[in-house]
This record gives C-alpha cells, sequence and structure tokens, in this order.
C-alpha cells in the first residue's frame, strides 16, 4: 500500500531523470510501479492456486516502427528468455488499450473474458494497464500484473495513470524512439500470438 501517492510518483521521475538511457528509466518507473497493489492479498482464500506463490511483473511495451507489435523494455519480473516479448498490437488486453488509448484494471483476471496469457511462466491473478501518450500519439503502455487475485484495484490504476506521462517523456528524452528505429527486430524476440499462451 502507497502511503504518500505525490511522493511515490515523485520520486520515480527523480529517478528516471538519472536513468542512463530510455530502456533504463522504464525499468526504473517500473519496479517502482511494482510496489503498488495491496500486500496482503495473497494471504487471503482463494487469491492463489496450489502451489503459488505472490509474485509481479512490470514494464513497458512499446508499439514497434512497422506498429506490428508492442515490445517489452525495462521490465521487472519476466523470465529472462522474455525480455523482448513482442506481442500482437491488437493481442488481448494491451491491444485494447492501445486501440482505446484507455486505462484499464483487473482486480481479479479471471472475471474478464478478453485476458490473455503473455507471461511465460504463469496466468497472473491482477493486472494494470495505463497508456503511454506523448504529443497526440500513443508510444505504448506501461503494465503492472500480480499473481495472487485482487491485489490490484482503480486506486493502483490512479497512480500507474500518473506514472505513464513521467515513462513517455522520459522515453522520449533519453532516445527511445532512435533506439527502437535503430534494434527493432531485436535478434532476442519472443514473439507470442494475439491468443496468448495456453
Amino acid at each position: 500500500m502507497i502511503d504518500d501517492p505525490l511522493d511515490f510518483v515523485a520520486a520515480a521521475g527523480r529517478e528516471a531523470i538519472q536513468a542512463s538511457n530510455a530502456e533504463a528509466a522504464i525499468h526504473t518507473i517500473m519496479r517502482r510501479a511494482s510496489e503498488l497493489g495491496d500486500p496482503d492479498a495473497h494471504t487471503r482464500p482463494g487469491a492463489l492456486d496450489p502451489g503459488q506463490k505472490q509474485f509481479y511483473v512490470s514494464g513497458g511495451f512499446m508499439i514497434t516502427p512497422d506498429r506490428d507489435y508492442l515490445m517489452l523494455v525495462g521490465n521487472t519480473g519476466f523470465p529472462a528468455e522474455q525480455r523482448r516479448l513482442m506481442v500482437p498490437i491488437d493481442g488481448g488486453n494491451p491491444g485494447w488499450v492501445v486501440a482505446n488509448r484507455k486505462s484499464l484494471v483487473l482486480p481479479n483476471t479471471d472475471e474478464d473474458r478478453s485476458f490473455r496469457q503473455y507471461l511465460k511462466t504463469s496466468r497472473m491473478g491482477s493486472a494494470l494497464y495505463a497508456p503511454m501518450l506523448w504529443e497526440g500519439e500513443i508510444l505504448g503502455l506501461i503494465l503492472v500484473a500480480a499473481q495472487a487475485r485482487n491485489t490490484l484495484s482503480s486506486a493502483d490504476l490512479a497512480i500507474l495513470d500518473a506514472l505513464a506521462p513521467l515513462a513517455a517523456a522520459s522515453w522520449v528524452a533519453k532516445g527511445g524512439p532512435a533506439w527502437m528505429a535503430s534494434t527493432y527486430p531485436p535478434a532476442d524476440a519472443w514473439r507470442a500470438s494475439s491468443e496468448g499462451l495456453k
């Protein structure tokens, strides 16, 4: 639980401007974003399936130059082989956020029929998505997800919405678009289908 959201967002911004490059700036912001949510959610009945443990993933999903994919950058918690996870631009909830330029909160992903699993290791139980907008254009989105159902709420989404402009500004200021243009497609791309993993 974040005690002071304004201080939390300000601290994320201060750290991001010190980052050495665009991806490091996104990573800094998303590391902070992984502190969102109810810290006791995993202790409640039904929050986790047998054998599961609470963990978070977060990252930026940036629109690729050909506008075919959303490419993962600056992640925390994703498996190493998915460092460059590529989700089709119309895939699942990330695709919905890009198409509608709106944020989305899924306190319990079991209750959302459009949720698709893209994380290789597990289906996440709770998720937040916020679009990254810059001068009228959408650059991509930022995402936080937790294993335990009902970890993340609308109050957490409000904070992620405040972090999204910081992520967009940091991405642009640190040369993210030029870096993307020079490195796409990445050699270590991990391409998912629109339907996700089964």
